[in-house]
């Protein structure tokens, strides 16, 4: 088996040049603000400039350098085992609907490409989700009657080109595949030139309402503006409390060669824990994209045993010559796992929010560009209600409501009465864990210089105690999902603030 690559890196940054951007240094004024440089932003973005709209774009970062950046780059209507669930719990118009923007989305990365002439990649594959377990079977059955009754262009199929010991498998055909950062900077390059100004480092405070819109940058900077679109994966601007009615999971992704030819098409599994399967072209040769192993942010076993697991799977499936990368990513499900895009509240209604993709950014992050556009220039849009963030089911949203709530408020009670026995000086180069300093509770990491970097454990959000994620090296938070670095910055929201840095003495 091959050793895991120390770089927890995708691989898409390996073939393309991303441009760069200057961080804003004044006060400006355009017609709409667009918060956060991922996919949808960007196509928010271009579409509005595309139209005549002056924009906007700040990204807190640098531009594709977040959740856009890790995904595995699947463009497809297939996303799990949700619609027999959808059309249980929003009936049978609904749950076309979401197959529909689904669709849409699909069909308006395709005309994009082909009218840029974009080299990214882009081609058709069938998604397929199966099983290899009995347990599962009838999960798979009740998936194909609902694509029956919605119409869905598929099949029931009893194997499938992956050599697995399947039992059953759902095929959604002519769905896509592409490399997402070849396709964005294309999009980037058409937007600059159609008049959207972008900046990058400036993470944006604030949105202060009165007669305009004004977005206040952490440096004190102002854009003036008549809408804002928050497109910065979790919402910076809260004003739906948003953080209890999402919960964040990670994934994670190796990127390997193989001795035999890969079979093609796009595969997900039914049954737990999750795996996927899929090829990408990369640098001249075939790369085998393996994910899965889902599990809440801040919780589960050490992250290391995710691609462990991974670089098994693989090696079951495959002949692997190497392990050339290996990533993960952090996504948002709400409560009825549809995405959240449209008016933050009634109250609000030019603050604009898109969030809660789930693991399928690329298509839900172009509806939301396409939907969000529609909004701002005060066009009709037939999904519109359906992705409502102020929508509210009894059933499933109650049930997830609280039992999302519950796991914060154990992992709030669980943090704080946890013993923290070791010193900082006990860690081994390159290893990081929960100490204790001066009898409280911290985070310490010692890099491979032997430097330790430590930091309060407490999360700035609301007060949770972070747990070490050995394999992004990270703190990061069960209760609402935020991130930091070892030095303490903020790697993913809804945290705004640092972690306190803790200098030691000798005594510590």
């Amino acid at each position: 088996m091959s050793s895991l690559p120390s770089i927890v890196e995708p691989y898409w940054r390996d073939s393309v040049s991303l441009p760069s951007f200057p961080k804003l240094d004044g006060d400006i004024s355009v017609d709409v603000v667009v918060v956060g440089g991922g996919i949808s932003g960007i196509t928010t973005a271009y579409l509005l400039a595309t139209q005549g709209a002056r924009v906007a774009l700040l990204e807190a970062d640098r531009l594709l350098n977040g959740t856009t950046g890790h995904t595995t780059a699947k463009i497809t209507a297939q996303h799990d085992l949700v619609y027999d669930e959808f059309l249980n719990h929003f009936g049978k118009e609904k749950a076309r609907l979401y197959y529909d923007a689904c669709m849409d989305a699909l069909g308006f990365i395709r005309r994009t490409v082909e009218q840029h002439e974009i080299d990214c990649d882009f081609c058709e594959q069938d998604a397929y989700i199966y099983t290899t377990s009995s347990s599962s079977f009838q999960k798979l059955v009740k998936e194909w009657e609902a694509y029956e009754r919605l119409g869905i262009d598929g099949a029931f199929v009893e194997s499938i080109p992956l050599p697995l010991p399947v039992k059953a498998a759902v095929v959604m055909k002519r769905q896509a595949q592409f490399h997402p950062l070849k396709y964005l900077v294309k999009l980037v390059d058409a937007m600059t030139k159609a008049g959207v100004a972008i900046y990058e480092y400036t993470p944006v405070a604030d949105i202060e309402q009165g007669k305009r819109l004004s977005v206040v940058t952490r440096d004190k900077k102002r854009v003036e503006c008549d809408h804002v679109a928050i497109c910065s994966h979790f919402p910076f601007y809260d004003g739906g409390f948003y953080f209890s009615r999402m919960y964040a999971e990670r994934s994670y992704v190796l990127g390997v060669t193989i001795t035999e030819p890969y079979p093609g098409g796009m595969y997900l599994s039914a049954d737990n824990p999750k795996r996927s399967v899929r090829s990408a072209a990369a640098n001249g040769e075939t790369l085998i994209l393996i994910g899965g192993e889902n599990h809440k942010t801040g919780q589960g076993v050490p992250t290391m045993r995710h691609y462990e697991a991974l670089s098994s799977f693989a090696s079951q499936l495959f002949t692997v010559k190497d392990i050339r990368y290996r990533w993960s990513a952090q996504d948002l499900t709400t409560l009825d796992k549809m995405p959240y895009i449209g008016p933050m509240t009634a109250d609000a209604p030019n603050i604009y929010v898109a969030t809660g993709y789930r693991k399928w950014g690329m298509t839900n992050g172009t509806t939301a560009g396409m939907l969000l556009s529609d909004l701002i220039l005060g066009r009709d849009n037939q999904y519109r209600d359906l992705y409502s963030p102020s929508r509210f089911y009894a059933d499933p949203s109650v049930k997830q409501f609280f039992t999302t709530n519950l796991d914060v408020a154990k992992h709030l009670l669980a943090g704080k009465i946890e013993p923290a026995i070791r010193r900082p000086q006990d860690l081994a180069r390159g290893e990081g864990a929960v100490v204790s300093v001066n009898g409280k509770r911290a985070g310490a990491y010692k890099d491979e210089n032997g430097t330790l970097h430590v930091v309060d454990t407490t999360c700035t959000h609301m007060g949770c105690e972070l747990e070490w994620n050995s394999g992004d090296r990270t703190w990061d938070c069960p209760c609402h999902g935020s991130r930091f670095s070892i030095d303490g910055d903020v790697v993913e929201g809804p945290a705004k603030q640092p972690l306190t840095r803790i200098e030691l003495d000798e005594s510590s």
